[in-house]
């Protein structure tokens, strides 16, 4: 009876380690790190090889359209220390292997919307 006490009150001392104070987490970012930079040197017409020289390779290519590869970063804990999530897209679109457009957080020779 006495270890069965003893092995009940490790186990609930244990399993309340997870929040213990002064445990490290590590942030690890998922994703391709896409800046502004990168977006601003995109044109129309540019193919495949050009694009991924550029961006690297896309984290998904949508399998219902061939001509779309999307870019996605997220990273735990916001500049301003919030705790929240930043998170970034932007998908590409190519037309016959040429980029035809695009779509998400970033700009063309502006500011990205985060």
């Amino acid at each position: 009876m006495q270890k069965l006490l003893i092995v009940a009150v490790l186990t609930i001392a244990l399993s309340g380690c997870s929040g213990f104070p002064g445990v490290y987490k590590i942030d690890i970012p998922q994703g391709n790190v896409v800046n502004q930079e990168m977006v601003d040197q995109l044109r129309p017409g540019m193919t495949e090889n050009q694009v991924r020289f550029i961006m690297g390779s896309p984290l998904m290519t949508d399998t219902f359209h061939e001509g779309r590869w999307d870019y996605l970063y997220s990273k735990k804990g916001g500049s301003e220390g919030d705790g929240g999530y930043i998170r970034e897209r932007i998908s590409l679109y190519f037309t016959d292997g040429k980029l035809s457009g695009l779509n998400g957080d970033f700009r063309p020779g502006g500011k990205s919307e985060n």
